[in-house]
C-alpha cells in the first residue's frame, strides 16, 4: 500500500533525479523537461552546472486568487531572508520567466509561474529524497492554502457581517402602530 501511495511522488523523482545528476557532473545544454501534470499546467525542469531550475505553471481560477497567490508568493520570496539555505523563489503574472521565452508557455490573466532556483545544497546525495518530497507536492500546498485562506476571509467576513446586522436590529425604530400618540392628540381644543 505505501508503494502505491509513492506512485506520484516517484514518477516525479524520475525526472528531478535525472537533472539533478545532471547538475552534479556540471552538465549543460540538456534539454528541459517539460512535464504537463495537469490539463492546463506544467512543469519544467532544468539543469546547469550550479542550479537546477524547476518552474511551475499554474491556473488561478478566479480575481481572489490571482491576489491571493500574488500575496502568498510573496511571502515565500521574503522566506528566503529568514533562512539563508531556502532555495530562490521567483514570481510572475501572466508572462512566463525569461527561463521560458520562445516556448509554447501560456501567458494571460490566470497564469502564474513559480520558480525554484534549487542549489547544490538542494540537490546533492543527502537531500535531494526531501526537496523531491517537498517540491513535487508544491502546486497542491500552494493551492490547499489559497482555498483555506479564501475561507478564512469568507468566515471573517460572515462574523462582521452578523454583528453589523445585530447593531442594526437594535437601532431599529418601532413600527407606526406602536408609537406613542402626542398628549395634545384626542383632547378638546380650546375655545
Amino acid at each position: 500500500v505505501k508503494k502505491i501511495g509513492l506512485l506520484k511522488r516517484n514518477c516525479f523523482a524520475a525526472v528531478f533525479e535525472k537533472y539533478f545528476d545532471f547538475q552534479e557532473a556540471g552538465e549543460e545544454g540538456n534539454a528541459q523537461a517539460v512535464v504537463h501534470y495537469r490539463d492546463d499546467e506544467t512543469m519544467y525542469v532544468e539543469a546547469k552546472a550550479d542550479r537546477v531550475t524547476v518552474i511551475f505553471s499554474t491556473i488561478f481560477k478566479d480575481a481572489d486568487d490571482i491576489i491571493l497567490g500574488k500575496v502568498f508568493m510573496q511571502e515565500f520570496k521574503e522566506g528566503r531572508k529568514a533562512s539563508a539555505t531556502a532555495p530562490q523563489v521567483l514570481f510572475s503574472n501572466k508572462e512566463p520567466p525569461m527561463g521560458l521565452k520562445d516556448t509554447a508557455a501560456r501567458t494571460g490573466e490566470g497564469v502564474g509561474y513559480i520558480t525554484f532556483v534549487l542549489f547544490p545544497r538542494h540537490t546533492n546525495r543527502e537531500t535531494r529524497d526531501n526537496t523531491i518530497d517537498l517540491i513535487h507536492l508544491f502546486r497542491n500546498y500552494l493551492h490547499y492554502h489559497l482555498k483555506c485562506s479564501k475561507a478564512y476571509i469568507h468566515s471573517r467576513m460572515r462574523a462582521k457581517t452578523s454583528d453589523f446586522l445585530k447593531v442594526l436590529n437594535r437601532a431599529k425604530i418601532d413600527d407606526e402602530n406602536n408609537k406613542k400618540k402626542p398628549s395634545y392628540i384626542g383632547k378638546q381644543p380650546f375655545l
